[in-house]
């Protein structure tokens, strides 16, 4: 295969269609969620999976997460859930939450890393929606870039990504919330925070109360664990202030509009005004357009650790942790 994968408009139900053709065959798809793209394959069939690892590139150990398009599937996947997972599901299904729960014997191990639990997820993306339910069973998924890149928000983003290697990408247009889903466990009837993500700390607190988060010693159980993650090419560095940038072949990535004309050759704004929600927006995206051959390091602007902004700041940290 030496052409791009072909982009679909995956609003059609003639993309949906063909796309469906594609899983059914045990072949890997690109598809969007509210969070951001994707690479699917039917989650009950281990070679169309192990598809998803050679593509990515991805070690084995790390885990997936499953996609579901309604509900009621849980009870295939998962073998039971708790209270504090129910009351999560109902105030955050469909939608950017991925919660773990102990496995069904059906979930192939090579889905879970070989681990008793699995990550499950419900988008609330219409395509995605579509394409699970035309689908008729769960789609394991990972996001749609090579294992520790940046993650992909646009379907020519994909397309770029994976030039060579994939036939087909549903395109939904721009991810709304351009971060990963929050992943959360139950823990001796306690939330804890596995993946800073698109639901924010405070507003799992708003419905259960205290969360905590992982530390050094839990389990690798969920995707985004790992030391460095989420990490362009080019070598990147946190900077609180313009003074710190000093190269000028570098990128500069400002979390708001500042107050002189910075010296980077390349500057992208996540949100002019400061706002967290736009920024994270844009946070994948101009993070891509930033890796550029002629550039010797990417500055990123250190960002208050609140809401969206602790999301984002632990995919910087983890990026700059990348050796070179």
């Amino acid at each position: 295969m030496d052409a791009r994968p072909i982009i679909l408009d995956g609003f059609q139900s003639s993309s949906i269609e063909q796309a469906v053709t594609s899983l059914k065959a045990g072949d890997v798809v690109a598809f969007p969620t509210e969070t951001v793209y994707g690479l699917g394959a039917a989650a009950l069939n281990s070679i169309g999976v192990a598809k998803i690892f050679e593509m990515k590139k991805r070690p084995h150990f790390d885990p997936l997460i499953v996609h579901i398009g309604q509900k009621e599937w849980l009870s295939s996947i998962a073998r039971h859930v708790s209270p504090q997972a129910q009351a999560l599901i109902d105030r955050f299904w469909p939608g950017p939450l991925t919660i773990i729960l102990e496995k069904q014997p059906t979930i192939p191990d090579i889905v879970t890393a070989g681990l008793q639990t699995v990550a499950v997820r419900m988008p609330s993306h219409p395509v995605a929606l579509n394409l699970i339910n035309a689908f008729g069973s769960p789609i394991a998924a990972p996001s749609a870039n090579p294992f520790g890149y940046v993650s992909a928000t646009r379907a020519t983003h994909v397309a770029c990504l994976f030039h060579n290697k994939l036939a087909l990408v549903l395109d939904g247009g721009p991810s709304t919330f351009g971060l990963e889903s929050t992943i959360v466990a139950i823990r001796d009837h306690q939330v804890l925070v596995r993946r800073h993500g698109a639901v924010t700390i405070e507003e799992l607190q708003g419905l259960v109360g205290e969360v905590h988060t992982e530390t050094r010693d839990d389990p690798l159980d969920s995707p985004g664990q790992l030391p460095y993650h989420y990490a362009p090419h080019r070598p990147l560095a946190i900077i609180k202030t313009l003074d710190e940038a000093t190269i000028s072949a570098s990128s500069l990535l400002l979390f708001q509009a500042p107050s002189r004309a910075p010296l980077s050759k390349y500057v992208r704004i996540l949100s002019p005004s400061g706002d967290l929600r736009e920024a994270a927006t844009n946070f994948f995206s101009h993070l891509i357009e930033l890796d550029r051959e002629d550039v010797d390091v990417i500055y990123a602007e250190k960002m208050p650790e609140i809401g969206l902004g602790r999301a984002m700041m632990e995919r910087l940290k983890k990026a700059a942790s990348k050796t070179f």
